[in-house]
């Protein structure tokens, strides 16, 4: 169960403090969320610790966040083995991309990180017997060709198990997206364990590391409380009343703009071919929602006109 409309007003307020229609409220929340999400690079660099010990840093911070918001919008934790599964996948995917960040470039994890609908038309032709149409094996085959451009690249630059992972995150990720549409699911509990276990997981890797400086400390506590909990807040909202083409193309800005900020502000740059891989990824991902959209608003008209009739 996701937070309602007022829900969302009144969470914009309290960012903002602007009144909005529904539907211009849930598309800023959406923007707002992708903005937050994209800092995960450049955070991540900043901070001179290992991908686990910095996952559990970000996850203590942004599960306070979330107890915090599920206390003020009363909404009640649940536990089944949908949420379980839920927060396994939320705990894998923020783990893992944390990992790969560490181990290939910003823009690398992220854009590898992005493939998760393509995984989720393939984990649905497995497991929910889904007949895959020309438009999903066509998406499935550019998306395939940008992963390529990636991997090639890194076997001259010593990023490939970096990228492995980012991939695997991808999955994970795809997972998350798909529980939305599961039996008895609720995503807030399942990011609230998910980032619970991310924690514990963490923890015991935050022992030994090196100490942490002033950059260092301002990034975590933004990663935690930004880049982690209010930006998941926000995309929950904003996906509330934001239709999925308009969420698509609005979050797209999300993979272009963090390997922007860590190129601006942290001097890692990309190769000509992971730079066409990225191209290729984010046209093929957001080409694939639109031409799906319209391909169900056409239906949705012939069924009205049939009807009618």
């Amino acid at each position: 169960m996701t937070p309602s409309v007022h829900v969302g007003q009144w969470a914009f307020c309290f960012v903002g403090g602007i009144s909005l229609t529904a539907r211009h409220n849930g598309t800023a929340f959406v923007l707002l969320a992708a903005v937050l999400y994209s800092t995960a690079g450049l955070g991540m660099k900043l901070i001179p610790w290992s991908g686990m010990a910095l996952n559990g840093g970000r996850s203590i911070i942004a599960l306070i966040v979330y107890a915090v918001f599920l206390f003020a919008t009363h909404h009640k934790l649940r536990i089944n083995k949908w949420v379980i599964l839920g927060a396994i996948a939320v705990c894998g995917t923020n783990t893992l991309f944390a990992i790969a960040n560490k181990m290939t470039t910003a823009a690398n994890s992220i854009v590898l990180q992005y493939t998760a609908p393509i995984f989720i038309i393939i984990l649905s032709m497995i497991f929910l017997h889904r007949r895959a149409n020309r438009l999903d094996l066509t998406t499935c085959a550019f998306v395939f060709l940008g992963v390529v451009c990636f991997f090639i690249d890194s076997l001259s630059g010593g990023n490939l198990f970096g990228d492995f992972i980012a991939l695997i995150s991808g999955v994970m990720y795809a997972i998350v997206f798909m529980l939305e549409d599961m039996p008895d699911g609720d995503a807030l509990s399942s990011l609230f364990w998910g980032t619970a276990l991310s924690s514990a997981i963490g923890i015991p890797f935050m022992f030994g590391q090196a100490p942490l400086n002033q950059t260092a400390i301002i990034s975590m506590l933004f990663l935690g409380a930004f880049q982690m909990g209010l930006a998941y807040i926000c995309l929950v909202i904003g996906l509330k009343t934001t239709a999925p083409v308009t969420a698509s193309l609005v979050t797209g800005i999300e993979p272009v703009l963090n390997p922007v900020l860590v190129r601006v502000f942290y001097g890692e740059e990309m190769e000509m071919l992971s730079i066409i891989g990225t191209a290729i990824v984010i046209v093929s991902v957001i080409g694939y929602n639109i031409i799906l959209s319209k391909e169900k608003s056409s239906i949705t008209k012939e069924n009205a006109v049939y009807k009618t009739n």
